[in-house]
């Protein structure tokens, strides 16, 4: 299977057709960070009637030029006021109330002067002021947020509004992590060979899944033998949605990772893409999973992760892609150093409405330099075609907060 064009495995990620979505109802409050799988429609108008918006007194405003009426009544909000506004009279009527029968205008309480059980118009407003008008937040049968929305806290606020105990949500995709290594070591595991060395893809990948709406399912480390790998994405495979391996794809004596996906009758939707870090990327679907084999170099696993993965989390929702693309001026230049779409972590910065990018302390060497991924870091997007790049030039960078 030839490598591939990195847009055309990207189309290949946007095609994938999803045969049944997995929603459940959930408890208001626990939905933050879940996608909606329905439309929320209003089932009545806010306000069911004519409201007040401030504290004053509701009066019909032709009288104010009266100025001076008498205060009939009081109507906090939350009373069921029976008592009309008539010519020369006014009720006092505060922030959220009902407006009273009659009464067309409220007139600010900053704006009279209280004598006795009269009002002296200091200062008059224009007709319907501070009066929410029927259906001035929304109206029955607006459609007020859309199936596909990821809840935030004022889509809370909105189905709190309409009494909506448990909004039906796409449930978080289950994410299985599993780094393949005979020389990895996990935390606080005893080192007892020089070849031994820390795993920290499946730690990135587990937080990764988590800030992208992911539910992350820790495997650890198994060793590089095929009945490991074998029986380790199989089990994986039962129990999640997507399957994330990280080594074990390349084309080494000891790399399993590719040979197990095909046996366990997987489909291969790409092996290799033309793209730097991580050329040796594989996707593969079984009904409406997912496995997503990585690189094993921990910078190559964090960028395809977020091409890939990301994405993949993101399709189980019907979501929308949270990593966003800007405009960013260089400072430094770029020398373009092969024919493939390159990531390359970079410093962003933001000065007077506009993103700036250069390199300063960032490292030039293999792809298993995560530490280039720490600070205020973005990833410079270049394709193949495109050349070096001048200070001053104009380039597109993904943002990762």
């Amino acid at each position: 299977m030839p490598f591939l064009h990195f847009d055309e495995s990207m189309q290949i990620i946007e095609e994938i057709k999803i045969s049944q979505y997995k929603s459940s109802k959930r408890y208001l409050m626990d939905t933050l960070g879940y996608v909606l799988a329905e439309d929320i429609v209003a089932d009545h108008n806010s306000p069911e009637l004519p409201t007040s918006a401030m504290d004053g007194y509701a009066v019909k405003h032709e009288d104010l030029a009266q100025g001076r009426l008498k205060i009939a009544s009081i109507n906090p909000a939350g009373a069921d006021l029976k008592e009309s506004v008539f010519h020369g009279s006014c009720i006092k009527t505060f922030t959220g109330s009902l407006m009273p029968e009659g009464a067309d205008t409220l007139i600010p309480i900053e704006n009279v002067t209280v004598e006795g059980d009269e009002i002296l118009i200091d200062e008059v407003v224009q007709l319907g002021f501070a009066v929410r008008a029927v259906g001035e937040n929304y109206a029955k049968g607006d459609k007020l947020i859309s199936k596909g929305t990821k809840i935030n806290f004022a889509e809370i606020g909105v189905m709190a509004s309409l009494n909506i105990v448990s909004p039906l949500v796409y449930e978080k995709p289950k994410v299985a992590i599993l780094s393949t290594g005979s020389e990895l070591l996990e935390l606080g595991e005893q080192q007892t060979s020089p070849a031994q060395i820390r795993s920290s893809n499946n730690y990135i990948l587990e937080v990764m899944v988590k800030k992208y709406n992911g539910e992350p399912i820790q495997l650890g480390c198994i060793h590089d033998d095929k009945e490991s790998i074998l029986y380790g994405i199989k089990t994986a495979l039962a129990q999640s949605d997507i399957v994330v391996t990280t080594g074990g794809v390349s084309v080494g004596d000891f790399d399993f990772v590719k040979d197990v996906i095909v046996e366990l009758g997987c489909e291969v939707l790409f092996k290799g893409v033309r793209v730097k870090p991580g050329q040796h990327i594989m996707v593969a679907k079984k009904d409406d999973k997912f496995i997503v084999g990585l690189p094993g170099f921990a910078y190559s696993a964090t960028v395809t992760a977020l091409l890939y993965v990301i994405p993949l989390i993101e399709k189980l929702q019907q979501g929308h892609c949270s990593i966003k693309k800007v405009e960013a001026i260089l400072r430094t230049p770029f020398p373009k150093r092969q024919k493939k779409a390159e990531f390359t972590a970079c410093n962003l910065t933001l000065e007077n409405g506009n993103y700036f990018v250069d390199f300063e302390g960032k490292k030039s060497g293999s792809s298993a330099i995560l530490t280039n991924m720490l600070g205020s870091t973005a990833l410079l997007v270049t394709s193949e075609e495109d050349t070096s790049k001048e200070i001053g030039d104009k380039v597109q960078v993904l943002l990762l907060d």
